[in-house]
């Protein structure tokens, strides 16, 4: 139980901060109290009884020199019955109300905390702390073992004096012993909001610890070899003068920031961010071709099938007439085919190798890779990238392969700043020429027939259409039957809605070959509209599909409904997003609605989403076994966590050694998870 709550030596306790405080430093008058606000008292019980209204409860009355008040129980046990007994002293502290189920008193406690004390026993001399807990680990004993804590640790300042005077911070010693027991008359509403000068002192030594860790890991990596990846620039010339269309500046720009780094020794670690449909994909296919030109293999990573076998046909459409030799590989191949895949890229044939995480599995040997490429990294576990990013060549000459992360979804600066310190981030900040953005449209269920004239208007425009439904992820495989059922009546629904129609199915739960076949027959302008679940969320290009239509929409996240609306306006055609949303909707749910009509800026609606949901969702699986800030508010410390960035560099050159221990303080040995 302890373990859950991240409880396992001295300094776990030190930093398991109160969540709120109760003030038991005084006793207040019966005749005294206020209504909704938390008080203690202290009396005799004068009556205790069991009665029934609508269940049993137990009553007591407690009287002191002023008056008389009710302490309520509607759950209750045989001991409290005895801790309760007529002629016992108590203090009982708890939230006062009106005694609107008494017609004797004006008020009462229900549920109070009672303890039995002599008259004219001390009150405490600070403020009893409530802190974070779970089933079984009562806050009696939490106090108890921290208070143990704070008498047995030698809580030594990693922070150098200097340092800690210019940034005008609170000894640390000093704030943990406030924090767990402020004195009487704490400023409650600053240490609730966590704006108190000793609330300041922890929140920068965790954002300290973050920063620390993260150049950590970066300066590791400089340590490590790479292969300078250079080749005779011949192939990626070539690709460059086969493409269809020319490079935006942007591209360009990102481009040359990726040859940069694999011209040199120590592994590239770069992030491409770039919204919906800015041409990550042909960026990516130039590091390869790079990569393939110096002799090496590349491996590309997807997190889902259907996503992978895109990148696969795009990239082999693109590659393969120059000579490459492509190799798709994925955990639904059959066990021959999966075999000679596996044998083409230990024997070093296969020179770009494009899957799902079958590329990570055991029995996966790569002869000489040189570029490993992770698309919508967040999507994958900590645990994979660093598998794929281990599978460079071993023995002797060890080195590691360079990695290149890709993602459609736009990383506030404030998380780039803290969680995503450690890489190099490219952006691609701008849009292919002819593209138009998508309107969107707010349509509540009950207007569903004008949506359905405008699928059969676009239709007969020679336009195709999707309608997604939410469903779960197709890696969630535990609700396959719920998917694969909710999918086929929304089909059929739609079917029915729209006979004249010709009509497609996929979702998650569909072999990998019938998946493929389904999006095979849209892109050829077979099928006129594509009923789906959130599988199509990313990778999918139909540049003749103008029309996307997404039921339920409230239930979506933002980061999805802008995924979702990025699968049109792939072509120079107008398209149209519809939001279909059921009524009532909850405030949270309209305001996801309103950012995603308001605008199209992927960056902004990634800022918006941290601030409605948080850092901890937004990163998916990248912090997987990482520790999120508990107490640092990215939005709100952002002055602080820039204080830190330059607090981190100094110390890592002036003070090496309390670097190290501040870092072990606050993050422990988790390093290689923070380095992934």
């Amino acid at each position: 139980m302890l373990a859950k709550l991240g409880l396992h030596a001295d300094w776990d306790y030190l930093l398991h901060l109160p969540l709120r405080y109760e003030d038991e430093t005084r006793i207040t008058p019966i005749a005294q109290l206020a209504p909704g606000v938390d008080a203690q008292v202290e009396g005799e019980i004068v009556d205790v009884e069991i009665v029934r209204r609508g269940r049993r409860q137990l009553i007591a009355r407690l009287r002191d020199a002023s008056g008389e008040l009710l302490l309520r129980y509607l759950h209750f046990y045989p001991s409290q019955l005895k801790q309760l007994a007529v002629g016992r002293r108590v203090r009982a502290f708890g939230p006062v109300r009106g005694g609107a189920l008494s017609s004797d008193f004006g008020f009462e406690i229900v549920h109070p905390r009672v303890r039995p004390v002599e008259h004219g026993a001390p009150v405490p001399s600070a403020l009893t702390p409530v802190y974070p807990t779970a089933a079984g680990v009562p806050q009696a004993w939490l106090r108890m073992r921290i208070a143990r804590a704070l008498r047995d640790v030698d809580i030594d300042d990693t922070l150098p004096g200097a340092l800690r005077e210019r940034c005008g911070l609170a000894p640390l010693a000093e704030a943990l012993r406030y924090l767990h027991a402020p004195p009487p008359g704490a400023d409650l509403t600053r240490l609730a909001d966590r704006s108190h000068p000793m609330w300041t002192r922890i929140k920068f030594d965790e954002l300290l610890a973050q920063q620390l860790s993260l150049r950590t890991a970066r300066l590791a990596r400089a340590q490590r070899r790479s292969l300078p990846l250079a080749g005779d620039g011949a192939l990626t010339r070539r690709l460059l003068a086969a493409l269809p269309f020319t490079l935006t500046q942007a591209q360009q720009r990102v481009w040359s920031e990726i040859e940069a780094d694999l011209a040199a020794s120590v592994p590239m670690h770069r992030l491409v961010q770039g919204d919906v449909g800015s041409g990550k994909t042909v960026v990516a296919a130039l590091a390869a071709a790079r990569a393939i030109e110096a002799g090496y293999q590349t491996a590309l990573m997807a997190p889902t099938e259907i996503l992978a076998e895109q990148h696969f046909r795009r990239i082999a459409l693109w590659l393969e007439p120059l000579g490459v030799r492509v190799v798709w590989l994925a955990g639904r191949l059959k066990p021959a085919d999966k075999r000679a895949a596996q044998a083409h890229v230990a024997g070093g044939e296969a020179q770009l190798v494009v899957g799902t995480h079958a590329l990570i599995q055991q029995k996966v040997a790569f002869a000489k890779l040189g570029l490993a490429i992770v698309d919508e990294q967040h999507r994958f576990g900590v645990a994979q990238r660093l598998a794929l990013r281990g599978a460079g060549i071993d023995g002797a000459d060890a080195v590691a392969p360079h990695l290149l992360m890709l993602s459609a979804t736009p990383i506030p600066r404030t998380l780039a700043m803290s969680y995503y310190a450690d890489l190099d981030v490219s952006v691609i900040d701008e849009m292919p020429p002819g593209r138009r953005p998508v309107v969107t449209k707010l349509v509540s269920t009950r207007r569903r027939d004008e949506v359905l004239a405008r699928i059969r208007a676009e239709v007969a425009r020679g336009r195709q259409a999707y309608w997604v439904c939410p469903l779960v992820d197709e890696n969630e495989e535990a609700d396959a039957k719920l998917e694969l059922t909710a999918a086929t009546r929304m089909y059929e629904q739609t079917r029915a809605l729209l006979p004249e129609l010709r009509l497609g199915l996929l979702h998650g739960q569909l072999p990998a070959q019938e998946k493929a076949a389904a999006m095979q027959s849209f892109a050829a302008g077979a099928i006129d509209v594509l009923v789906a679940t959130t599988v199509v969320e990313v990778g999918v290009d139909v540049p003749n599909a103008t029309l996307m239509v997404i039921e339920h929409a409230q239930r979506f996240g933002l980061a999805q409904l802008h995924q979702l609306r990025g699968r049109v306006g792939r072509g120079a055609e107008q398209s149209y997003c519809v939001l279909l949303f059921d009524e009532p909707l909850s405030e949270t749910a309209r305001e996801r609605l309103k950012v995603i009509f308001e605008t199209d800026d992927g960056f902004e609606i990634a800022r918006r989403d941290l601030l409605l949901r948080g850092p901890g969702e937004l990163l998916g699986a990248r912090q997987a076994g990482v520790p999120l800030l508990r107490f640092a508010d990215l939005e709100r410390d952002t002055a602080l966590l820039e204080s830190a960035r330059d607090a981190a560099a100094e110390l890592l050159e002036r003070a090496p050694e309390a670097a190290r221990r501040h870092v072990e303080r606050w993050i422990g040995r988790r390093q290689a998870m923070l380095d992934a």
